[in-house]
């Protein structure tokens, strides 16, 4: 059970609209390496987690991350107000305000709506905590190349502050693999014993 806190973790007032901006963050949201697939991995993978501090971690984590996905959304709303039809058709921004106007939709920026498929739970806390890092690295750098388009100093700060946040989750989930092949019995672990066989 969790106590929902109605504020943002990060303030976010965007001054100026920007739809062409809003369609590249809207990837933050419901892409293959956004908020939405990394809160559902890490809440899905804490069921099968068999140490409680790697249970507790990706509680924390995965909690966190529907924060983030709240300021992303909140980032493409506060982009995409009171726009005209001038504004639309120039950003490129028709397409999506066909489907969904200024409604925010899981989707990545290159328009593919948001998937399953993009959830990795193998159950194994080897497997899965090396996903959890490989995805922490993979949303900073969807981060890094927002960044790359993002003239806007209001919307960059936020970018810089959920940027930051992946590199600390990616750090954490280190120290959690570090807790997990400490604990595991070597003689059972495929890392230390390349004839290990699951059946024994």
């Amino acid at each position: 059970m969790w106590v929902y806190e109605k504020k943002l973790q990060y303030p976010i007032k965007v001054k100026q609209p920007n739809p062409k901006l809003a369609n590249i963050i809207i990837t933050q949201y419901g892409g293959p390496d956004g908020e939405l697939a990394a809160s559902l991995r890490y809440l899905s993978q804490r069921f099968s987690m068999p140490y409680p501090e790697l249970k507790a971690l990706l509680t924390d984590i995965g909690t966190e991350e529907l924060a983030h996905l709240e300021m992303v959304g909140t980032l493409v709303y506060q982009l995409t107000r009171n726009l005209s039809e001038e504004d639309i058709k120039t950003a490129g921004f028709d397409a999506y305000f066909v489907d969904h106007t200024t409604g925010i939709y899981p989707v990545s920026a290159s328009g593919t709506p948001f998937t399953a498929a993009y959830i990795q739970s193998k159950g194994d806390l080897i497997t899965d905590l090396h996903e959890d890092m490989a995805a922490e690295q993979k949303a900073r750098t969807t981060y890094d190349n927002i960044l790359r388009f993002c003239d806007d100093p209001d919307v960059a700060d936020v970018i810089k502050f959920l940027r930051q946040r992946e590199v600390v989750h990616y750090q954490r989930f280190g120290e959690g693999l570090r807790l997990a092949t400490e604990r595991l019995n070597s003689k059972n672990f495929y890392a230390f014993n390349p004839s290990f066989d699951p059946k024994k």
